[in-house]
């Protein structure tokens, strides 16, 4: 064998990066290199005038043997390398279709997708694009993506610039959408006229060590909404959905031993940290909750083998859900929506998540004693303290860990199509559609059958061509990402205002507000030992700050987006043993909430638009609906949702706000 550099990759296949509305010069930082990266400080995620720092994506290179083996990571301060870099994002979302709900599943079949802004003839004018952007590894200077407008307008989305070791850094936009005509917002997804600045597209570059030419594969950048709970990952992250469809395919293998602290103890942990975003898990899975399974005796048999145990693992493995045996029943777990989520019946199998299947065999294996318990060392906590030959594989798994593959409806980073195997060249490297290449023109409406064809949009992709399923602008879905949906018809006993929820690991729902904190900490006297108790057990609404109809909160989402608290990780330093050492904390957001309820939108109850727009109908809507659930009328926001109406049954005459 011989380890002469043959080719040369970019890594992380995939990159995140995240918008942010700080403009300091320090106002941003890196997005995870390592799968599990040590937390930061409190206060890292805003700067000191309370804007939210960017995330940037930072890409390496590496150099290859011809069968594969990494041979060293290649770097402009090498005197024998060479490296320029090239970057093409694009946003087209007002250009391409409505999102109702993925197209790819059973549900949309016969239900084509209508083009976005379907008034507007210049389709070109709806899509912000810079062009691709180049930048010398090594330069001290930074690469705008400027020169792209909508309807004439122009819209930045951020820069490209290199580190000292001629790394490619990428900064997205500063996550400001508008409309030039000023037009209402009404969906949580489908708002004509209106952009924002997040994007997506290919990173390439051309390379030469010792003045030879290389072929360098090449990645994407995807830059996403901010990442509100940047600690907790979900149930199922991105990187789960991508494993498991390569390792269906084929062309990834699953792990030949499973073992506990590597591949099971990941997955309950998740059902825990959760805790810090929902208080329906905290109840459930947090701290001292029934099926903590992180507390130290639970853990212990849960990680044993012994068939003294086996019943405990059958009960947690069954409690997993199983469409064919569940049916829509949202009781089993893990209690988040999923790809068909609607707010009425009859309910899709996919109206709940579930675990992949690739969790799913790891789990069984697990349940039968199938697994070794051998103590797992864990990842680096610095990608320089991996060996080279891991660092890549690190890299891709960092990017994707903390990106959601929960309900694609449509989703938080990417939707639908990532799941599709024509979409990559290789595990977890998209396919580039070749420069000059045009993609076909799928009409004013786009069927599943065209969606999911061998000319459909699956295929070779485009700068943009990620994200332009996504929701327009991002913050109205962010704002809309509750849990607890219900329609006014189906509240009852048995009504949960926390459970099932969306995306809470990103979006989360209830927090720990930092003045509960500072009373559990011991910051704060209380007169007795319960009222630390208490201030644990409570969880406040992070859309508190919201106020008015749902179409005054999806407006105030928009402006005010870098308001909401981001969840940090704190210390518990009383050292007494009554509550976890890390407790995850919203930091004191941005809006004015003097004399506001913690409960403040607590609750959102869909009803028909026209119910809505009839003033006798909506009181009356309006009273039932507290006398059902008893709840205060600030914790309730009722109101037409669209996203849980995906075909427009409710839809009758909604105003312009969607109240």
């Amino acid at each position: 064998m011989t380890d002469d550099i043959a080719f040369a990759r970019i890594h992380p296949a995939i990159g995140i990066a995240r918008v942010g509305n700080s403009t300091r010069e320090d106002g941003w930082f890196l997005g995870p290199e390592v799968p599990d990266p040590p937390a930061e400080q409190p206060g890292f995620y805003k700067d000191d005038q309370g804007a939210i720092k960017r995330q940037a994506a930072r890409f390496r290179i590496y150099g290859y043997t011809a069968d594969g083996r990494v041979v060293r990571e290649l770097t402009a301060d090498q005197p024998d390398v060479s490296i320029e870099w090239s970057v093409h994002v694009a946003n087209k979302k007002a250009a391409w279709y409505e999102f109702s709900l993925p197209l790819d599943i059973p549900d949309m079949k016969d239900k084509p997708e209508p083009w976005r802004n379907a008034k507007v003839t210049d389709r070109a004018s709806l899509i912000i694009d810079p062009g691709p952007k180049t930048l010398p590894a090594g330069s001290t200077e930074t690469v705008e993506f400027a020169g792209g407008s909508f309807l004439g307008t122009p819209v930045p989305l951020g820069r490209m610039q290199t580190d000292e070791a001629g790394r490619l850094i990428v900064l997205g936009g500063l996550g400001t959408s508008r409309n030039p005509k000023g037009g209402e917002l009404h969906s949580y997804g489908n708002n004509d006229g209106w952009c924002d600045d997040t994007s997506d597209g290919p990173v390439t570059a051309t390379v030469t060590v010792g003045g030879t030419p290389l072929r360098v594969d090449p990645a994407w950048v995807v830059v996403a909404p901010p990442n509100y709970a940047p600690d907790v990952r979900t149930v199922r992250t991105l990187y789960d959905l991508l494993y498991d469809l390569f390792v269906t395919q084929g062309t990834l293998e699953p792990p030949k031993t499973v073992n506990f602290d590597r591949d099971v103890k990941p997955i309950l942990h998740r059902f825990c940290e959760l805790q810090w975003v929902n208080k329906g898990f905290a109840t459930h899975f947090g701290f001292g909750g029934p099926e903590h399974f992180l507390a130290p005796d639970r853990l212990a048999a849960l990680a044993s083998p012994s068939p003294t145990h086996e019943e405990l693992r059958r009960q947690v493995y069954t409690s997993l859900r199983d469409p064919e045996r569940d049916g829509s029943s949202p009781v089993p777990w893990p209690w988040i929506y999923g790809d068909g989520m609607k707010g009425r019946g009859p309910f899709s199998l996919l109206q709940y998540l579930t675990v992949s299947p690739t969790q799913d065999a790891v789990l069984l294996s697990w349940t039968k004693g199938e697994f070794d318990a051998l103590p797992w060392p864990g990842f680096p906590q610095r990608l320089e303290d991996a060996p080279v030959a891991e660092q890549p594989a690190l890299l891709d798994r960092a990017a994707l860990d903390f990106c959601l593959a929960d309900a694609f409806h449509p989703g938080c980073e990417v939707t639908w199509p990532i799941r599709h195997t024509t979409l990559y060249s290789a595990p977890l490297r998209i396919r580039h559609r070749p420069a000059g290449s045009v993609e076909p023109d799928y009409g004013d409406r786009l069927t599943q059958a065209r969606a999911l064809g061998e000319d459909g949009p699956l295929h070779e992709q485009g700068p943009g061509d990620l994200t332009r399923w996504m929701a327009v602008p991002w913050q109205t879905d962010t704002a809309s990402c509750r849990s607890g949906y219900e329609s006014g018809n189906n509240l009852g006993p048995r009504y949960d205002p926390y459970l099932p929820t969306f995306w809470p690991a990103r979006v989360p729902n209830h927090v720990l507000k930092e003045s509960d904190y500072r009373i559990v900490n011991k910051e704060i006297t209380q007169t007795d030992e319960d009222g630390r108790e208490a201030a644990f057990a409570r969880r406040a609404s992070w859309l508190r700050g919201l106020k008015g109809s749902y179409g005054q909160q999806l407006k105030q989402a928009v402006a005010e987006w870098h308001a909401f608290g981001i969840v940090e990780v704190r210390p518990y330093t009383v050292g007494d043993g009554r509550f976890p050492e890390r407790i995850q904390v919203e930091s004191v957001p941005g809006f004015a909430l003097e004399g506001v309820p913690d409960n403040r939108n607590l609750i959102s109850i869909h009803v028909p638009a026209a119910t809505l727009a009839a003033e006798a109908l909506s009181t009356q809507a309006a009273g039932e609906v507290l006398a059902l659930t008893g709840r205060a009328p600030h914790e309730v926001t009722i109101g037409y949702f669209d996203k849980l109406d995906p075909f427009g049954e409710d839809a009758g005459v909604a105003g312009e706000d969607g109240s």
